[in-house]
């Protein structure tokens, strides 16, 4: 029901722009959704990197504040994260995941790949 996409390879500095669409939930129960984006680094368990809770406020793991930004389009339906200054470590697969009312909605994945 998500559709994640915008990963690639990039150089340590780079920036990416990663979106999910969530066409499949009607917009009233976007609107009101938490949003979040999950990473998961080869070997690693699956970690929260940022969220956007229903009442509008933005949390992000220590290691990309200031670098990682999430955002919403509600008219899209459409989650983004917007990470700028890329380092090697941020090299994961990254999920959206959007948890409504009724319903916790995840994504396939999208890899991101931060070469040195």
């Amino acid at each position: 029901q998500l559709q994640a996409s915008g990963g690639g390879s990039v150089q340590a500095g780079g920036c990416l722009k990663l979106s999910c669409a969530a066409s499949r939930i009607i917009t009233s129960e976007f609107v009101s959704s938490r949003m979040a984006w999950y990473r998961q680094a080869p070997g690693k368990q699956r970690d929260l990197v940022a969220e956007r809770t229903s009442g509008g406020s933005t949390n992000y793991q220590d290691s990309v504040k200031g670098r990682f930004t999430i955002s919403r389009d509600n008219a899209k339906k459409t989650v983004y994260l917007q990470m700028n200054s890329l380092e090697p470590e941020d090299t994961a697969v990254y999920y959206c995941n959007v948890v409504t009312r009724t319903r916790d909605y995840w994504g396939r994945g999208t890899l991101v790949t931060v070469s040195s």
